[in-house]
């Protein structure tokens, strides 16, 4: 064969094997992420076909399943009206809108199509998706809206051993079966993973582990509390302008100090509270399996609205040290500092997925319990615990007292609105039991008038607490 001919026929081979790759791209190889896109609108169309998974709360409760709908489709309803609305969020195929879980566990409840079975889909039937059982509790859930009373406000509960989601409730709220129909009052925005928020005094918790876990302090550590001290060359008082005088470091605590937290912030100095805060998962969306586009990073905020940079120069680190200087958090964020203190240190990364379970009954995914980081040392977080025990055995945080079970909490009451308002935003973050913890909690109602984090949010967070210990959780 002459020397032309073959590099013809070479030229032709290769011209047919870029053929074959190419036309094979999206049947074979890359079909699965294309049938799963949601954008596509193939997709759109196949999925008004899928008969979608369940989702159910942990008990087995039915949060969404599916119902035939015209023309052999099916449409999403949701037993539970707006209970689970935040967690749960909507699914409407025939718009390609999607939030919550029924997005961010899209592929497995319209059960994710392999490029082969992209090739024989037309002769095999529609598939059916798989079911995915949640973390969450019902029981809190509903003592969640009935102890916020309709207030706007949010409820978050983890169990700090694995990073379950047991609760999340906020107000407003929606109903899912409606959404194209909000109602007075409702909103899809999600107030515990979106709200932009000052945390007040339970920051302090934060704080004192950059306080002892850099070594630097120690509980016992004796600091000046008198009122006022200049913070950043700006004077800073404690409540009612008191003074302390020298008080060690739990005693700080179990009052709030704020003049002696402030300079414990300063004194840490802002590179090494930059990096606790990076530790508990402060400047970064929480790594819950929830769609991006619906949670937010807690930061600190200049003036203008924009976020400070890690460790910028121009943060009031004193007053973020205390929740103020601008520091913007979400419930779901403070939930896991308390839930990185009661777990030895170890902050677990948070998820509702528990199992997804296939139309036969069996299991073909687990979320298995991930530490997110290591926030401090186990020696850390058991001080830490001992000086928020105090903090609701005779602190601010009385009314949490769970009787014979033991309480380690902070209270918190952010001051918003115009000055001289009055107008307060009270929380309460903690975990139960102490000495072996089981559950952990951040609660705030979004404003008051006068109300403190020990008066409003911890009698919430002592319910919610005990629902779930009850549970044997």
């Amino acid at each position: 064969m002459s020397a032309p001919i073959v590099r013809l026929f070479a030229v032709v081979v290769l011209l047919f094997a870029l053929l074959v790759l190419f036309t094979s791209r999206w049947t074979v190889f890359q079909a699965a992420s294309l049938n799963n896109n949601p954008l596509n609108v193939r997709t759109l169309l196949d999925e008004l076909q899928i008969k979608r998974g369940r989702i159910l709360a942990a008990d087995g409760t039915v949060l969404a399943r599916s119902v035939p709908a015209p023309a052999h489709t099916w449409s999403r309803t949701y037993p539970t009206d707006g209970l689970f609305s935040q967690p749960v969020g909507y699914s409407i195929a025939a718009q390609g809108r999607s939030a919550g879980l029924e997005q961010s566990a899209g592929s497995d409840l319209r059960g994710v199509q392999t490029g082969l079975s992209s090739i024989f889909g037309q002769l095999s039937p529609r598939p059916v998706g798989d079911d995915v059982y949640t973390t969450l509790d019902a029981k809190a859930q509903r003592l969640a809206v009935s102890q916020l009373g309709g207030r706007a406000g949010s409820v978050v509960a983890l169990d700090p051993r694995n990073g379950a989601v047991l609760a999340m409730y906020a107000n407003p709220t929606y109903d899912n079966n409606h959404v194209d129909k909000l109602g007075p009052g409702q909103s899809t925005f999600n107030n515990s993973t979106q709200a932009a928020w000052p945390p007040g005094s339970t920051f302090k918790v934060v704080t004192a582990t950059a306080a002892i876990d850099s070594g630097k302090y120690t509980p016992n550590s004796a600091v000046n509390g008198d009122s006022p001290k200049t913070i950043s060359g700006v004077p800073l008082q404690n409540d009612n302008n008191q003074s302390f005088g020298n008080i060690d470091l739990t005693t700080a605590l179990t009052f709030s100090v704020n003049t002696v937290w402030a300079q414990v912030a300063e004194h840490v100095g802002r590179r090494t509270m930059t990096d606790y805060m990076k530790r508990f998962g402060f400047y970064a969306k929480p790594p819950l399996d929830y769609p991006p586009l619906q949670m937010r990073a807690s930061v600190p905020v200049a003036p203008n609205g924009h976020p400070y940079p890690p460790g910028s120069p121009n943060e009031d680190i004193g007053r973020i040290g205390i929740g103020q200087g601008g520091l913007l958090v979400t419930p779901l964020q403070m939930a896991m500092v308390a839930a990185a203190v009661a777990n030895h240190g170890a902050l677990m990364k948070p998820h509702l997925t528990d199992r997804v379970v296939d139309q036969d009954g069996r299991t073909v995914r687990t979320t298995d319990p991930t530490v997110s980081s290591q926030v401090m040392k186990p020696s850390t977080a058991q001080q830490l615990s001992l000086m928020m025990r105090r903090v609701v055995e005779e602190g601010t945080g009385t009314p949490a007292q769970l009787g014979g079970i033991s309480v380690a909490g902070k209270t918190g009451t952010a001051s918003i609105g115009a000055p001289g308002s009055g107008l307060t935003q009270p929380w309460f973050i903690g975990f139960a039991p102490a000495d072996n913890p089981k559950v952990a909690v951040a609660v705030t109602v979004a404003q008051t008038q006068g109300g403190f984090g020990g008066t409003i949010a911890a009698p919430i967070a002592k319910a919610v607490m005990q629902t779930l210990l009850a549970e044997g959780k």
